[in-house]
């Protein structure tokens, strides 16, 4: 098994430590990041349980991450609400929530998350969080998995979420295919940075072409993969989407990332 490049005491001291003026963020493999803007840390998807089928350990154990604000679940499938990560991680973050589809709520709580540690969300809403004077605004657009399978009670079961922090705002797709309107949904929010899925299933991910003309209708100025080869996706998808990018769209820029890497998100006056 492959070892991030940073893990364990000295990746959380690095998140506690980093200045985040600026929004940073840290792949956690899958399609886990973490997010912090000033002292403000959200968890997006987070995977941490270590298994046969991982190509890549898991960077951080859930019962060491105590610094956590909010963590964001796209879905209630086991690699984005990991049963074996989020009863550790709130047991240790003591004071985090799950924001999660309303539709999930029942799923939850089947693998051990009380009701009072859930903010459930759908199409259409906003979370709002304030720490220290600091706010962040999350908002929720649905994903298809392969359909958006909406129902009028339960709302979108597959979310998309859009973490605004200051002028800076992440798309994170969870799994998600292409749909008509998604990108219509997404350009009023101007994204930065969007999160999308290349190396998963095909029900479950764009692909390469697909996240790239994406990323351009949107105007995103960053494309970040991921879904890819942290479990048994593929794992050369990583590198047809560093070739697709380099000949076919030089002029959007990406982010590929090592796992358990940290990154600044580049202010407007530095590009």
């Amino acid at each position: 098994m492959l070892q991030p490049i940073n893990h364990g005491g000295s990746l959380l001291a690095e998140i506690d430590q980093a200045e985040a003026i600026h929004p940073r963020l840290w792949w956690l493999g899958h399609c886990g990041f973490v997010v912090k803007y000033f002292d403000i840390i959200f968890y997006l998807d987070p995977l941490l349980s270590d298994s046969p089928a991982r190509r890549v350990a898991s960077p951080l154990r859930p019962e060491e991450v105590r610094h956590a604000d909010m963590v964001l679940c796209s879905h209630a499938h086991g690699g984005h609400m990991d049963p074996a990560t989020l009863p550790g991680l709130l047991a240790a973050s003591t004071r985090a929530k799950v924001v999660l589809p309303k539709s999930a709520a029942e799923h939850a709580r089947s693998i051990g998350i009380g009701y009072q540690r859930m903010t459930t969300t759908d199409s259409g809403l906003r979370v709002e969080y304030f720490k220290q004077g600091t706010y962040a605004r999350v908002y929720a657009v649905p994903s298809a998995h392969p359909e958006l399978d909406h129902t009028p009670l339960g709302g979108y079961p597959y979310l998309g979420y859009l973490v605004r922090c200051g002028e800076c705002t992440f798309y994170h797709a969870g799994d998600s295919v292409p749909y008509e309107g998604l990108a219509d949904r997404l350009r009023p929010y101007n994204v930065t940075v969007a999160m999308l899925p290349i190396g998963g299933p095909s029900e479950a991910n764009f692909t390469i072409e697909e996240a790239s003309a994406l990323a351009a209708d949107i105007g995103a100025r960053w494309l970040v993969p991921m879904h890819y080869g942290t479990l048994g996706e593929d794992n050369g998808s990583i590198e047809r989407f560093v070739e697709h990018m380099l000949f076919h769209r030089p002029e959007q820029r990406f982010k590929v990332f090592a796992c358990g890497e940290g990154w600044q998100v580049p202010p407007l006056d530095t590009e």
